[in-house]
């Protein structure tokens, strides 16, 4: 990103000089749709972010426009009962209301926002607006900034706003990320700890594909783990074991949701245990095991991610491929030995194209930090 361009931009616009912020969006190595039932996630953040460029104003609106998204969104701090809106400036109306909500008065502010982190992909382009607006409102409002607080109102924007009833795992990473590490985050009582990730590498392959069913069956799956929970007799998924939903009676359909998020949670711990013994070939089996029980028993896979996924896992110098996100398309993550990135980057693009007549987007990405001031 050219922040030299994007300061320029702004002072277009608005005549000011702005502060620029940056929250970065995210890759999970491990533990899909776990985080919605209080278990385990691996996940890390990205070097490709969302920016925002912010100037306090002196009254109390927001005025937001982005680079790349059309139309301008202005929102009143005086009017908590505004309807939300449609756009994507649902996102900053959640974030500043919510935030005012619990309590912190925020300022006016001018805003301009600009992101690299392609839409649609799986990489959490709303949770890192999300938190790069909360972070910078905060900031040039002198709020105090709990970065645990500024996942969970980003978390609440998606319920309440988005209409996406999502996990706190997008929002939290975006807020913690550390270089080199993965955070192994307890989605329960919100542990976490910083995980290195001993020479792991890792290659984005983003199959250009999305489905129109991803949110409705992602709320979907929601309710089925909670239909599952609730037959189990437990508050969660997360205190079910595999005896227990190989044996109760319930539709075939929820047992397999409750199998996926059951032996998903012990493939984190597995992989946090193989990342310590720095054996990436156990950790690139547990990631070809989370493909698999994703497409198989959470069923949220698509022949686009399943061809991808397939052409990888026949490439040298791939230890293990799945798909990331909510499903029904996007990205896969591939955990690539170094000496074969470039190799692969090339291949895996010509033959997913030779096979599916799509162009697909390779992203060699690096694990960086999480939410921070830039300039």
């Amino acid at each position: 990103m050219d922040l030299e361009a994007l300061k320029s931009q702004f002072i277009e616009t608005y005549g000011e000089v702005p502060r620029i912020f940056r929250a970065p969006g995210r890759v999970n190595i491990i533990g899909e749709h776990t985080d919605h039932n209080d278990g385990f996630v691996l996940p890390a953040a990205i070097d490709k972010a969302t920016y925002v460029a912010a100037a306090k104003r002196e009254d109390r609106l927001i005025i937001a426009r982005s680079v790349d998204l059309e139309g301008e969104i202005s929102i009143d701090l005086d009017d908590p009962n505004a309807e939300a809106r449609a756009d994507w400036g649902k996102y900053v109306q959640g974030v500043a209301a919510l935030t005012e909500q619990v309590g912190y008065k925020l300022t006016g502010a001018d805003i301009l926002i600009a992101s690299d982190i392609p839409l649609g992909a799986g990489l959490s382009s709303s949770a890192a607006l999300e938190v790069a607006v909360g972070f910078a409102l905060r900031s040039i409002a002198g709020v105090e900034i709990d970065r645990m607080e500024l996942a969970k109102i980003g978390q609440a924007a998606e319920h309440k706003y988005a209409g996406v009833m999502s996990g706190i795992m997008d929002q939290f990473v975006s807020a913690h990320g550390q270089t080199e590490h993965a955070l192994l985050l307890d989605c329960r009582s919100l542990e976490w700890s910083a995980v290195p990730l001993a020479g792991a590498s890792f290659v984005l392959c983003n199959t250009n594909v999305k489905h129109d069913l991803a949110d409705s069956e992602y709320n979907r799956r929601r309710m089925e783990c909670d239909a599952a929970s609730a037959i189990l007799g437990k508050s969660s998924l997360r205190g079910a074991t595999l005896s227990e939903v190989a044996n109760k009676d319930m539709p075939n359909v929820l047992r397999r949701r409750a199998r996926h998020v059951v032996t998903e949670n012990a493939r984190v711990l597995n992989a946090v245990a193989a990342l310590e013994n720095n054996d990436l070939g156990r950790l690139g089996n547990l990631i070809n095991e989370s493909h698999n029980s994703l497409r198989d028993d959470f069923e949220v896979s698509c022949a686009e991610l399943d061809t991808m996924v397939g052409i990888a896992r026949r490439h040298p110098g791939v230890m293990g491929s799945r798909m990331i996100g909510g499903g029904f398309g996007g990205c896969t993550i591939n955990l690539v030995e170094p000496t074969a990135r470039d190799a692969f980057s090339e291949s895996i693009a010509r033959e997913y194209r030779d096979e599916t007549g799509i162009e697909p987007e390779i992203y060699d990405v690096n694990i960086g930090d999480g939410v921070a001031e830039c300039i």
